[in-house]
């Protein structure tokens, strides 16, 4: 019979075939037993609403992953490290400063203007250490949500399996068993109402059956839901990496830099040829930046680099559209089959029925 094809149907996960179904345990077992004796294919409300409370949480969830989404402000850490970087050349920018007249500009004022600087420098540098702290640990607040609506989304698509399964096994029995032996009855009675309760438990079958493609396609949306939100986590780690270098790393770096241009300008105090001294420093100054630089860069380019190829994700997500195509051809194709022999019973039906009436039978 026609309803037998919807054995066949997918109760896997995408990635899976057809024999490597799920492996439930003895926990699970029992609660796909508790479902499937649930199952009430002579109710139209029973099947509509088979499963439903699941779906109805994975689009509450949807929307708890979008307000993740939304709350995060990547680029405010971005605009406070470019703020930082403004406080770094406004002091360097002193610090290599010359005096409109050299002659009355003496090294104790240019050491008296540097410590000013750095002293209003040092101020916005802490103050900016402490938003990206912020930052830093609001991020990690993200991830930690992260993780916990990733183990959520995971229990949902555990539930589905299970209202899956527990509904394959129920439509299997029905076509294999149920509604065979109801149409043999009604085929032997030619009684009006077991030909009549033989087509309803056959149109309830079709409408279970699309519920339970139905049920498919919600599970294929949280599996899809998955890497969504590891590629969210992976955007704030980047982040939280980005800013804890600049916290460990660059603040120091750019400090030290300050402190060293000050003590360069005491020492000139000490020394008899200022041009050499000056020489000194901006030689000394233009290693630091060109050190700080390539420091920048190669962090930059550390905390830049791709956590997923892009030709992965095109695979995987071909994958999953080859896969639904393939469901719904083979879908299609029980339907041709289920209208065959629909035409088929009727015929026979008929064949019979003319039979019976012709005289002489």
């Amino acid at each position: 019979m026609a309803f037998q094809d919807l054995s066949i149907l997918d109760n896997t996960t995408p990635s899976e075939g057809n024999n490597n179904k799920p492996v439930f345990t003895p926990e699970d077992q029992k609660k796909i037993e508790e479902f499937k004796n649930q199952i009430d294919l002579k109710s139209t409300t029973g099947i509509v609403q088979y499963g439903l409370a699941s779906q109805n949480k994975v689009s509450a969830f949807s929307d708890e992953i979008l307000r993740q989404v939304k709350t995060q402000e990547l680029g405010s850490a971005q605009d406070i490290l470019l703020e930082l970087k403004g406080n770094i050349k406004e002091f360097d920018t002193e610090a290599n400063k010359k005096s409109i007249f050299p002659f009355f500009d003496s090294i104790a004022k240019k050491i008296r203007r540097l410590k000013d600087q750095y002293t209003s420098v040092e101020k916005n540098i802490h103050q900016i250490e402490l938003k990206l702290e912020q930052h830093y640990g609001g991020l990690m607040k993200d991830i930690n949500i992260l993780d916990k609506l990733f183990v959520q989304n995971q229990q949902y698509f555990k539930d589905l399996s299970l209202y899956i399964e527990a509904g394959d096994q129920k439509l299997l029995d029905a076509t294999t068993n149920q509604l065979p032996a109801l149409k043999a009855e009604a085929e032997s009675t030619n009684d009006q109402s077991k030909i009549q309760e033989y087509k309803d438990l056959q149109q309830q079958l079709e409408r279970f059956d699309k519920k339970l493609h139905d049920l498919k396609l919600t599970r294929m949306v949280v599996l899809q839901t998955a890497p969504q939100i590891r590629l969210i986590q992976n955007n704030s780690t980047a982040l939280m990496e980005k800013i804890q270098s600049s916290i460990v790393n660059t603040l120091p770096l750019w400090k030290n830099q300050m402190i060293l241009t000050l003590g360069i300008a005491h020492s000139q105090q000490a020394l008899a040829a200022q041009k050499a001294v000056t020489d000194a420093t901006n030689d000394l100054l233009r290693k630091n930046s060109e050190m700080l630089k390539q420091n920048t860069i190669e962090v930059a380019k550390e905390t830049e680099r791709g956590i997923v190829d892009i030709e992965t994700i095109t695979i995987a997500n071909n994958n999953i559209i080859s896969t639904i195509d393939e469901v719904i051809r083979i879908q299609q194709e029980g339907r041709e089959k289920r209208r065959a022999v629909e035409a088929e019973l009727l015929e026979a039906e008929n064949n019979l029925k003319n039979k019976i009436l012709k005289p002489g039978a």
